[in-house]
């Protein structure tokens, strides 16, 4: 499980330290209005479970998704990286930023890590992002990252959209 930093970011591997965290970010209606998983995401429980879960895909894959401190203020902001469990439709780069630190480009910047290390350390040649419809915050992001729209599907119960780049 490897770090990653940039210039405003720490991106690594989840530990139990982030339960608290991983918490308050999942208790926010608005983030998790935007969710692509149904089913309860709040409180310590939900936490652990999802803790356990970003562990053990970088164990079963070989990639994850990161957990992302801001370096300034040694805060976990998030969690950014791949996804890619049974079923799903694709590896993809996924995103999920504390509201209070939403709108200054912290989504974009860990994405962009993402990217280059699905392109460059796990050999992909395609990813995608997985957003709902009515996101268009993560939409821009997704547009930042050279991504491009798809597709519209029917994901995990509701309307999404999927964005996906090919490796240059």
């Amino acid at each position: 499980m490897l770090s990653r930093q940039t210039p405003r970011l720490l991106l690594r591997p989840p530990t139990v330290e982030d339960l608290e965290p991983f918490v308050e970010i999942h208790e926010d209606p608005e983030v998790m209005r935007y969710m692509t998983v149904i089913g309860p995401l709040s409180g310590r429980v939900a936490a652990w479970k999802l803790l356990a879960v970003m562990i053990g895909h970088w164990h079963l894959r070989g990639y994850g998704q990161w957990s992302v401190v801001e370096k300034a203020t040694g805060l976990v902001i998030g969690r950014v990286g791949l996804w890619n469990p049974e079923g799903w439709p694709g590896i993809e780069v996924g995103w999920v930023i504390r509201r209070s630190h939403w709108g200054y480009g912290f989504a974009t910047e860990a994405a962009k890590e993402a990217l280059d290390f699905g392109f460059n350390h796990v050999g992909a040649d395609h990813l995608i992002s997985i957003i709902r419809s009515d996101n268009a915050r993560s939409i821009r992001v997704a547009e930042k990252l050279g991504e491009s729209f798809e597709r519209a599907i029917r994901f995990e119960g509701a309307e999404s959209l999927i964005y996906g780049i090919t490796k240059r």
